[in-house]
Protein backbone atom coordinates (compact mmCIF):
# COMPACT_ATOMS: atom_id res chain seq x y z
CA UNK A 1 0.00 0.00 0.00
CA UNK A 2 1.33 3.41 -0.99
CA UNK A 3 0.70 6.63 0.85
CA UNK A 4 1.37 10.14 -0.41
CA UNK A 5 4.54 10.41 1.66
CA UNK A 6 6.44 7.22 0.81
CA UNK A 7 8.43 7.40 -2.44
CA UNK A 8 7.56 4.60 -4.85
CA UNK A 9 10.14 2.46 -6.63
CA UNK A 10 10.14 4.88 -9.59
CA UNK A 11 10.78 8.12 -7.69
CA UNK A 12 14.13 8.78 -9.42
CA UNK A 13 12.65 7.99 -12.85
CA UNK A 14 9.79 10.43 -12.29
CA UNK A 15 12.13 13.18 -11.11
CA UNK A 16 14.50 12.65 -14.06
CA UNK A 17 11.58 12.84 -16.50
CA UNK A 18 10.38 16.15 -15.03
CA UNK A 19 7.14 14.79 -13.58
CA UNK A 20 5.86 17.36 -11.06
CA UNK A 21 6.15 16.30 -7.42
CA UNK A 22 2.38 16.40 -6.84
CA UNK A 23 1.96 13.56 -9.41
CA UNK A 24 4.55 11.22 -7.85
CA UNK A 25 1.99 9.50 -5.61
CA UNK A 26 -0.14 8.71 -8.70
CA UNK A 27 2.75 7.35 -10.79
CA UNK A 28 5.08 6.18 -8.01
CA UNK A 29 4.36 2.45 -8.28
CA UNK A 30 4.24 2.32 -12.08
CA UNK A 31 6.68 4.93 -13.35
CA UNK A 32 6.34 6.54 -16.75
CA UNK A 33 7.02 3.44 -18.81
CA UNK A 34 10.14 1.97 -20.38
CA UNK A 35 9.42 3.41 -23.84
CA UNK A 36 9.03 6.94 -22.50
CA UNK A 37 12.40 6.59 -20.76
CA UNK A 38 14.04 5.08 -23.87
CA UNK A 39 12.75 7.89 -26.11
CA UNK A 40 14.12 10.55 -23.75
CA UNK A 41 10.76 12.26 -23.19
CA UNK A 42 10.93 14.95 -20.51
CA UNK A 43 7.79 16.58 -19.11
CA UNK A 44 7.62 20.35 -18.66
CA UNK A 45 3.96 20.74 -17.70
CA UNK A 46 1.25 18.19 -16.81
CA UNK A 47 -2.50 18.58 -16.37
CA UNK A 48 -5.66 17.08 -17.87
CA UNK A 49 -6.12 20.22 -19.99
CA UNK A 50 -2.50 20.75 -21.14
CA UNK A 51 0.62 18.61 -21.04
CA UNK A 52 3.94 19.67 -22.58
CA UNK A 53 7.10 17.59 -23.05
CA UNK A 54 10.29 17.54 -25.09
CA UNK A 55 12.03 14.69 -26.89
CA UNK A 56 15.46 14.58 -28.55
CA UNK A 57 15.67 13.80 -32.25
CA UNK A 58 18.95 11.95 -31.71
CA UNK A 59 18.31 8.28 -31.00
CA UNK A 60 14.78 8.47 -32.40
CA UNK A 61 15.52 8.66 -36.13
CA UNK A 62 14.68 6.39 -39.02
CA UNK A 63 17.15 5.11 -41.62
CA UNK A 64 17.00 8.37 -43.63
CA UNK A 65 18.29 10.28 -40.58
CA UNK A 66 15.07 12.14 -39.76
CA UNK A 67 12.81 11.82 -36.72
CA UNK A 68 10.85 8.61 -37.14
CA UNK A 69 7.13 9.09 -37.76
CA UNK A 70 6.47 6.53 -35.05
CA UNK A 71 8.48 8.66 -32.62
CA UNK A 72 6.10 11.55 -33.31
CA UNK A 73 3.20 9.23 -32.48
CA UNK A 74 4.88 7.88 -29.33
CA UNK A 75 5.33 11.42 -28.03
CA UNK A 76 1.75 12.34 -28.95
CA UNK A 77 0.20 9.22 -27.44
CA UNK A 78 2.27 9.62 -24.28
CA UNK A 79 1.07 13.18 -23.75
CA UNK A 80 -2.56 12.40 -24.54
CA UNK A 81 -2.62 9.29 -22.40
CA UNK A 82 -1.08 10.99 -19.37
CA UNK A 83 -3.49 13.92 -19.71
CA UNK A 84 -6.47 11.55 -20.00
CA UNK A 85 -5.23 9.52 -17.02
CA UNK A 86 -5.09 12.66 -14.89
CA UNK A 87 -8.60 13.56 -16.05
CA UNK A 88 -9.85 10.06 -15.16
CA UNK A 89 -8.85 10.61 -11.54
CA UNK A 90 -8.61 8.17 -8.62
CA UNK A 91 -10.23 4.78 -9.14
CA UNK A 92 -10.39 5.21 -12.91
CA UNK A 93 -7.95 4.83 -15.82
CA UNK A 94 -7.64 5.84 -19.47
CA UNK A 95 -7.34 3.41 -22.39
CA UNK A 96 -6.41 4.68 -25.84
CA UNK A 97 -8.97 3.77 -28.49
CA UNK A 98 -7.86 5.95 -31.44
CA UNK A 99 -4.74 7.85 -32.47
CA UNK A 100 -3.93 9.58 -35.75
CA UNK A 101 -1.14 11.82 -36.94
CA UNK A 102 -0.33 14.04 -39.88
CA UNK A 103 3.33 14.81 -40.53
CA UNK A 104 3.95 18.29 -41.95
CA UNK A 105 7.74 18.56 -42.09
CA UNK A 106 10.83 16.57 -41.13
CA UNK A 107 13.62 17.26 -38.66
CA UNK A 108 17.08 15.68 -38.43
CA UNK A 109 18.61 17.23 -35.29
CA UNK A 110 17.71 19.03 -32.10
CA UNK A 111 14.77 18.70 -29.76
CA UNK A 112 11.05 18.62 -30.47
CA UNK A 113 8.30 19.85 -28.18
CA UNK A 114 4.87 18.29 -27.94
CA UNK A 115 1.98 20.38 -26.64
CA UNK A 116 -1.16 18.45 -25.79
CA UNK A 117 -4.45 20.36 -25.47
CA UNK A 118 -7.80 18.96 -24.41
CA UNK A 119 -10.54 18.99 -27.02
CA UNK A 120 -13.11 17.09 -24.93
CA UNK A 121 -12.95 15.94 -21.30
CA UNK A 122 -16.04 13.85 -20.67
CA UNK A 123 -17.13 11.18 -18.23
CA UNK A 124 -16.31 8.27 -20.56
CA UNK A 125 -14.13 9.82 -23.30
CA UNK A 126 -11.24 12.26 -23.42
CA UNK A 127 -9.89 13.64 -26.70
CA UNK A 128 -6.68 15.64 -27.05
CA UNK A 129 -4.84 17.35 -29.90
CA UNK A 130 -1.04 17.23 -29.83
CA UNK A 131 1.08 19.64 -31.85
CA UNK A 132 4.77 18.79 -32.21
CA UNK A 133 7.11 21.65 -33.07
CA UNK A 134 10.82 22.22 -33.63
CA UNK A 135 13.02 24.63 -31.68
CA UNK A 136 11.93 27.49 -33.97
CA UNK A 137 8.26 26.80 -33.24
CA UNK A 138 7.53 25.32 -36.68
CA UNK A 139 4.81 22.65 -36.71
CA UNK A 140 6.22 19.22 -37.51
CA UNK A 141 3.12 17.12 -36.91
CA UNK A 142 -0.40 17.23 -35.58
CA UNK A 143 -1.92 14.26 -33.77
CA UNK A 144 -5.19 13.45 -32.10
CA UNK A 145 -5.90 10.78 -29.50
CA UNK A 146 -9.14 9.61 -27.93
CA UNK A 147 -9.05 7.68 -24.65
CA UNK A 148 -11.89 5.77 -23.07
CA UNK A 149 -12.24 6.42 -19.33
CA UNK A 150 -12.94 3.26 -17.34
CA UNK A 151 -13.37 2.35 -13.71
CA UNK A 152 -10.58 0.27 -12.19
CA UNK A 153 -11.50 -3.36 -11.57
CA UNK A 154 -12.64 -3.97 -8.00
CA UNK A 155 -9.93 -5.49 -5.83
CA UNK A 156 -10.48 -9.18 -5.34
CA UNK A 157 -9.53 -10.76 -2.08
Amino acid sequence: MMDNFTPGPFADELTSAGVPEHLHAWLGQFGIGALVVKMGIRFLEMSPERTVATMPVEGNTQVAGILHGGAHVVLAETLGSFSAGMHAGPGRHAVGIEVSATHHRSISAGTVTGTCSAIHLGRTLATHEIVITDEQGRRLSTARITNMIRDNAAAQG
